[in-house]
């Protein structure tokens, strides 16, 4: 009896330790939704989306895979896996000043006290997925980074829509040397024409009222500093 009383409380204690670990690790996971993805905040977007957003996107693009060559369901897995260490280590970029090799590090850090806290088999699942993706060792590793460069991009594009200022975020575009072909090429060939479209409005809408009775008019700005250390600007608009 009193072994059969030890065993079963060495079981409740062990069961309960899985369930605290687990809420652990379901709130490290939350802090996803409450990181901002860097380069936009660098970049001074309004209401930046979080590194959530960004792989429940991915994720998404995962699943409209139709090739039957492609494991979908791995893809699915690398993509919700991919920046998990993001929520201790948060969004590293390029411009951070931080080696790949640190970054890596720092990440695989993460990584291992995230899958600590699981129980064996998803523990070695979920670090598996991670390290697959970071070393691009297999074809579904390959297509879900070309993913995070598709999301981004998509991203960059519509929150240069919502702005109203195409262009803006040209260096997203010109970081992921989108071949002119598949979803890529296209959106930046639209996001090209809209640019042009916008840019033939403002000149149709300016160059008329650069004139007056047929003449140009030329204007002249002069910049001038007083002896009251106050600069003082006129600017003069001529008409031939």
């Amino acid at each position: 009896m009193a072994a059969s009383s030890s065993s079963s409380s060495n079981s409740n204690n062990t069961s309960s330790s899985n369930m605290s670990n687990m809420l652990q690790f379901m709130k490290l996971i939350g802090q996803l939704k409450r990181v901002p993805r860097t380069g936009w905040v660098y970049r001074k977007v309004k209401d930046p989306e979080s590194v959530s957003d960004h792989m429940y996107r991915m994720a998404l693009m995962s699943l409209t895979i139709t090739d039957p060559t492609v494991d979908k369901d791995r893809c699915m897995k690398l993509a919700l896996v991919h920046d998990m260490a993001e929520c201790i280590v948060g969004d590293i970029t390029p411009v951070d000043n931080v080696s790949k090799a640190e970054k890596h590090r720092r990440e695989q850090e993460a990584m291992t006290h995230l899958t600590s806290l699981l129980q064996d088999g998803l523990k070695q699942e979920l670090y598996g997925l991670w390290e697959e993706y970071e070393n691009q060792i297999s074809p579904e590793a390959r297509l879900v980074k070309q993913f995070d460069l598709l999301e981004m991009i998509l991203q960059a594009h519509e929150y240069e829509q919502i702005e109203g200022a195409p262009g803006r975020l040209q260096e997203f575009f010109d970081s992921t040397n989108a071949p002119r072909r598949g979803p890529a090429g296209q959106l930046s060939e639209r996001r090209e024409k809209r640019a042009h479209e916008q840019s033939g409005r403002r000149k149709a809408f300016w160059e008329p009222r650069q004139y007056q009775h047929g003449v140009r008019r030329t204007t002249h700005t002069l910049t001038h500093t007083a002896p009251d250390c106050c600069i003082h600007t006129y600017t003069h608009t001529h008409i031939p």
